[in-house]
């Protein structure tokens, strides 16, 4: 059996990529011998460090010829939807695209030869579904909470996520000014450490953001290897995110955290998510048992200083953050993705 996985965006190596080769992962298991689209095959390397998923299996092509000749394609859509020739054809939404003419006839007759559509959250299908006329089904991300471990925790706020602004804005800006009046405040021996990936349209952002941190205890870090990812979960207490901050969800849902896969990295590791009140987070979250929401930066300010001051309450939440992260883990998804793939 063969199948083929096309996702366009895979040199930014985040959380559609890495629940795209998952899938790959899961088909190779079952038998199929997998294709991934991609022109430069060297990239395996790199996406193995940066995402930890052995693709030494995986036969990467230039070529896709709409499917043809192969028994499943699971396609990751840009906001279009594919002519697909494959046995079984399943197109993947991680976005939740609106007014990119989804009901369009040509689009209506292409949908005939999809068998599933499947979207990443909740909250990706409510669009999903009424932009293009289809019932998707949800099958939430792979996250690999076996390796996000808890350490020895210190007193570092993290929060992890592209600084590219191509797409979302992740808003570390908003972070850093939250963290930078903390300390003006009074606020000692913290410091905030921010990471991503800036390969792709992030350079002059990080400039920014390093100029107006400067004479902070806040680290900006760039590219790192998951291996360092993970050794900065181990040691942070608290993960912060305003992703979507400011934005409206109702008209440009794409710009807000549509799961939020670092969320969810972070409980596993102990680390308690305290996040802006938008998208996917609404998920992942159960409000002071698991992690926190926030609505304005005064709220997201106080709830923090409020954790920072009880460490017990910390450490609680924290050990049900842990539990919870189990809902989306690779197994889950397997059984979920892997019902639909058959």
């Amino acid at each position: 059996m063969k199948a083929l996985i096309y996702d366009p965006y895979l040199d930014t190596a985040g959380g559609g990529e890495r629940y795209m080769l998952t899938a790959s992962s899961i088909l190779l298991k079952s038998g199929y011998n997998v294709d991934v689209w991609w022109k430069d095959k060297k990239i395996d390397d790199w996406l193995d460090t940066r995402l930890g998923i052995d693709l030494s299996k995986v036969n990467f092509t230039e070529e896709l010829n709409h499917g043809l000749g192969y028994d499943l394609v699971f396609w990751l859509s840009d906001g279009s939807i594919p002519l697909l020739l494959g046995k079984k054809n399943i197109v993947h939404f991680q976005t939740p695209f609106t007014n990119v003419d989804g009901r369009s006839l040509f689009n209506r007759l292409k949908k005939t030869k999809i068998n599933a559509f499947i979207c990443n959250s909740r909250f990706t299908k409510q669009f999903v579904d009424k932009e293009y006329g289809v019932n998707s089904l949800v099958a939430y991300p792979p996250v690999n909470i076996n390796l996000f471990k808890s350490g020895r925790k210190e007193n570092i706020i993290l929060f992890v996520g592209r600084y590219s602004q191509l797409q979302q804005h992740k808003r570390q800006d908003i972070l850093i000014e939250s963290f930078k009046k903390m300390c003006g405040s009074g606020l000692k021996n913290w410091r905030l450490v921010l990471i991503g990936g800036s390969e792709v349209g992030g350079r002059e952002f990080v400039e920014y953001l390093k100029e107006n941190s400067r004479g902070y205890p806040i680290s900006i870090l760039e590219n790192l290897p998951l291996s360092g990812v993970r050794e900065f979960y181990a040691k942070s207490k608290i993960f912060w995110s305003a992703s979507g901050f400011g934005v409206d969800e109702g008209k440009e849902p794409h710009q807000v955290e549509h799961f939020g896969m670092t969320v969810v990295e972070a409980q596993s590791a102990k680390c308690v998510p305290i996040v802006v009140n938008k998208g996917g987070h609404k998920e992942t979250i159960r409000e002071g048992k698991n992690g926190f929401l926030w609505t304005d930066t005064q709220q997201l300010e106080q709830i923090t200083l409020d954790l920072i001051r009880n460490e017990r309450r910390r450490k609680e939440i924290a050990i049900t953050a842990e539990k919870d992260s189990k809902r989306f883990s690779v197994n889950a998804f397997e059984k979920s993705i892997g019902e639909i793939f058959k």
